[in-house]
């Protein structure tokens, strides 16, 4: 599906995607850990069939996603941060005397 108009700089389009069955098991994976739990979710956010329901969550639950990652650590400790600052390459300029001034004797 796409949406087409025309602007004083040409046709634009904007493409909408409808949300698909793995989109409804990511987000039910995220809200519950529970199978049954997740295939009501799926199927209550995708109207589809208990079955069908099922059969994408055991499918998505089976396959590896390498495009999440986790960062391991020890579970309750609290992870460091370290913010480094950069030093300013003219972090060694002099304040000048100025120019034209004489004091006075």
């Amino acid at each position: 599906m796409s949406e087409v108009w025309d602007t004083k700089d040409g046709r634009r389009r904007v493409r909408r995607d409808p949300p698909t069955v793995e989109d409804a098991v990511l987000a039910a994976q995220g809200l519950s850990d529970d199978i049954d739990a997740q295939i009501e979710i799926v199927m209550s956010l995708m109207e589809v069939s208990a079955e069908a329901a099922r059969g994408a969550v055991l499918k998505v639950g089976q396959r590896k996603d390498t495009s999440r990652f986790t960062i391991a650590g020890r579970a309750g400790a609290p992870r460091a941060v370290v913010v480094e600052r950069r030093s300013s390459r003219f972090a060694t300029l002099r304040p000048r005397a100025s120019v034209g001034y004489r004091g006075r004797v």
